[in-house]
């Protein structure tokens, strides 16, 4: 059984601290649905009706481009240990740019990763909780440094040269670039 929220209660705020990973889905119109999950220390509970997570470059975009063309997100933690657990985040979002005003001060909230791109800053309207039962057990045996390693690893003027051009979604949709690169 769902039960609704209108904002984070403290014991969902615990139970988003303790999850290793969250999923994150966006659409925009006439575009596909965008669902990926995510990984490391990048989720932030900022208030009762605002996170953000911090956001590194991958294999797209699609994100950003849906936030700019739409608004709307769903950020989804799974308890895959007991007690079983999801919760859901909806609400509206929006990318912030290294080089953009309110930078600084959603970073502050962060480490910094190798490879960070953009924080997204997302305004909460509802939060829903349900059972989880179908949902296997699994355990978390590590993170996954291979992005991290890839980001730290790149010379950054090839990096800036080689996402320069990337202006579009898989779609189509425009994206912005950023013009900081957060190497190690």
């Amino acid at each position: 059984m769902a039960d609704f929220f209108e904002a984070l209660e403290d014991d969902h705020i615990a139970f988003i601290a303790k999850q290793p990973m969250f999923f994150v889905a966006t659409a925009a119109e006439d575009s596909r649905i965008n669902l990926s999950p995510k990984g490391y220390d990048a989720f932030r509970v900022l208030g009762p009706d605002r996170v953000a997570y911090l956001d590194l470059g991958g294999s797209g975009n699609e994100t950003h481009a849906h936030l700019v063309a739409d608004g709307r997100i769903t950020i989804m933690f799974n308890n895959f240990a007991n007690p079983a657990l999801i919760l859901r985040l909806y609400g509206t979002g929006r990318p912030v740019l290294p080089q953009e005003n309110g930078w600084d001060k959603l970073a502050e909230h962060f480490e910094i990763l190798p490879g960070t791109r953009q924080i997204f800053d997302i305004k909460l309207n509802s939060i829903q909780t349900s059972c989880g039962w179908g949902v296997p057990r699994m355990e978390m045996k590590a993170e996954r440094e291979t992005l991290v390693k890839y980001h730290r690893q790149a010379n950054p003027e090839a990096w800036m040269e080689k996402t320069a051009g990337r202006l579009k979604s898989i779609d189509g949709l425009p994206t912005r670039a950023t013009d900081r690169y957060f190497g190690g």
